[in-house]
């Protein structure tokens, strides 16, 4: 049991630190090159929407399988990088909940509307907090590998 709830944390935070990296590092920097606002804006939009919704099941998952399997050991036995990755973890669930209720939100409505000035702030707001959350999600990698 321990290692399908394992498998499935570590698919999870895969999807989700995946995602970022291919819209932060690869997706992004063409579409701001290649696209005009609205067709970048639209573009980005309906991305974020697909991804977006695959982080919720990944949240579900990651939170799932990882406090079933902290409530399987001794919490004073567990790892010292097992408690940062849960305190890292819930930190960038928070992150992402500010996102989608927030810039997110906005920049759906604007892209319906096709207000463009507006959309490209609401994107220009959700980027530093994707970079936020993808540094803090390779920080939870590493205390979990190092701090023991």
């Amino acid at each position: 049991m321990y290692e399908w709830l394992k498998f499935f944390h570590l698919a999870a935070g895969i999807v989700w630190l995946g995602g970022m990296a291919l819209v932060i590092l690869a997706l992004r920097p063409v579409v701001i090159k290649q696209l005009q606002p609205p067709e970048r804006l639209q573009l980005m939009s309906a991305v974020l929407i697909r991804f977006f919704n695959m982080v919720w099941l990944s949240i579900a998952l990651i939170l799932t399988s990882g406090f079933w399997m902290l409530s399987m050991s001794d919490m004073h036995l567990a790892p010292r990088g097992w408690h940062a990755m849960s305190v890292l973890g819930v930190l960038m669930c928070l992150i992402f909940a500010h996102i989608w209720f927030s810039p997110f939100r906005r920049l759906k409505i604007a892209v319906t509307q096709s207000n463009w000035p507006a959309a490209g702030e609401s994107l220009k707001q959700i980027h530093p907090l994707v970079l936020t959350n993808f540094a803090l999600g390779w920080v939870a990698v590493l205390a979990v590998l190092v701090w023991r």
